[in-house]
């Protein structure tokens, strides 16, 4: 399979990092501390903003005190992070400026956790302060196609939460979808389910890029 494209959007958790050991204890920690269920809260956490998850998960706790105990306990926890098999490779044959990441996560997350498995950060790194409405929202990724100067629909982008393929449908993007942390039948609207991205390739086409799916 093949798609051609002007420009890439990388979601970070689950797509650059496998955070799936942090952001799992976190939560279960969390859950715990308010008597909540911790497997629903999971299923809600995967691809969103901390504060969303607050509000979907317990509504009546104060939302300024729980998302910064949250931020705080992942800032502090980098035990299992590893970058996803074949990300770095496939970085590095990308050109600067051609790339973005764009985050649930706050920026000064988002660093700690591409720095800690030694992942270049683009230039362009969209985080949930960036935008008014976070993902299933199209917000950050019109954000960054624009910041890399292109329209969303040029953009291929890389999701493994169904809130993060949504977002980047909404925004008229490709997507692809990576089954790190769901099922592939969870991933309704993506052009292509991949395990990692060891079996990508991308060229240079004229002004353009593809990327075959081996």
């Amino acid at each position: 399979m093949q798609l051609q494209c002007s420009a890439f959007l990388f979601d970070l958790d689950g797509v650059l990092v496998d955070s799936r050991e942090v952001v799992e204890r976190t939560c279960r920690r969390w859950a715990a501390r308010h008597q909540l269920d911790p497997e629903k809260v999971l299923r809600i956490a995967h691809g969103r903003r901390t504060r969303d998850t607050v509000k979907a998960a317990a509504p009546h706790l104060d939302l300024a005190r729980e998302v910064a105990w949250l931020d705080s306990a992942e800032l502090a926890d980098v035990e299992g992070l590893h970058e996803v098999p074949g990300v770095r490779q496939f970085l590095a044959t990308l050109p600067a400026g051609s790339w973005a990441v764009v985050t649930s996560c706050g920026r000064e997350l988002a660093t700690l956790r591409l720095s800690s498995v030694g992942l270049p950060i683009p230039a362009i790194v969209v985080t949930s302060e960036d935008v008014s409405q976070g993902k299933p929202a199209p917000d950050g990724y019109q954000l960054g196609a624009k910041r890399l100067g292109h329209d969303a629909a040029a953009c291929v982008v890389f999701e493994d939460a169904p809130p993060g393929i949504a977002a980047g449908r909404a925004a008229g993007a490709r997507v692809i979808a990576l089954s790190t942390t769901h099922p592939g039948a969870d991933f309704t609207g993506a052009a292509a389910i991949i395990p990692d991205f060891t079996g990508l390739r991308v060229r240079r086409n004229r002004d353009a890029f593809v990327v075959t799916i081996e």
